[in-house]
């Protein structure tokens, strides 16, 4: 059966229409395709009580707007920033080993911002801040031109349904919004276990203006000593599955 548009419905599409045009025309931030499906899952007592415990002092609010990194972090180290933590276990072990950088992690998912900031109290960790919201509006709102030192994405989800590609986060106009955060001679990291995002990421860096490839064979670097080999990456490791790593320099 054919869908059925009455004339309210047209209306309707037009009005929005119109107010996403205005809004565009304004210079307002519109979200028109998101890079991830929200999916709550239930909170452990531990993560619901490290939340309630840590979020004050580690959890940071989209609303704060721009963030001084000095205020936040009482300090002027190098701040590296990580879109999509997971369980937060590695971020918070880069955080462990090297005191003399800050860090902030970005994660939509509540339990995994919940074990993150479990797993941070317990290692007495206090130069790691966490995020609860999408990354491309911290991007935009919270994060400061020039100022990153490093941008970190670690098996972002690959969508790896032909019709889904355009929900990959790795898009020319989204690597652009990276290459305004980082200070000239920051790094863009990449790591996926999806060859075929693998090859995505390539391409769409490799056409990028303003970076410059770290690998000595224009294509993929080692994994380097400072990124946690994951247990998920172990088992994929002895299933033989592949693990890619990219890092890009911004040069301009």
């Amino acid at each position: 059966m054919r869908p059925i548009f009455t004339p309210q419905m047209m209306t309707m599409n037009e009005s929005s229409k119109q107010a996403l045009e205005q809004a565009e025309q304004e210079g307002k931030y519109i979200r028109k395709v998101r890079s991830f499906v929200k999916r709550e899952g239930r909170l452990t007592k531990g993560q619901a009580a490290a939340l309630e415990k840590c979020w004050p002092t580690l959890g940071l609010e989209h609303s704060q707007g721009l963030l001084n990194f000095n205020e936040v972090f009482g300090n002027d180290n190098d701040v590296v920033v990580e879109i999509g933590f997971g369980m937060g276990k590695s971020l918070v072990e880069m955080a462990k080993n090297n005191p003399q950088q800050n860090f902030i992690g970005i994660e939509v998912h509540r339990p995994g911002v919940g074990a993150c900031l479990m797993e941070a109290d317990e290692q007495g960790i206090s130069n790691l801040r966490v995020f609860e919201h999408d990354a491309v509006e911290v991007l935009a709102d919270c994060i400061a031109d020039s100022s990153l030192s490093k941008l970190q994405l670690f098996f972002p989800d690959p969508w790896h349904k032909k019709r889904h590609h355009k929900r990959r986060i790795v898009q020319p106009d989204f690597v652009q919004k990276i290459r305004a955060k980082l200070k000239v001679g920051g790094v863009f990291h990449m790591a996926t276990d999806w060859e075929n995002y693998a090859e995505h990421m390539l391409e769409v860096m490799q056409q990028a203006e303003g970076y410059s490839n770290q690998s000595e064979n224009n294509d993929y670097v080692p994994r380097p000593d400072f990124r946690p080999l994951t247990k998920f990456e172990q088992r994929g490791h002895r299933l033989g599955h592949g693990v890619w790593d990219l890092m890009f320099e911004r040069t301009a």
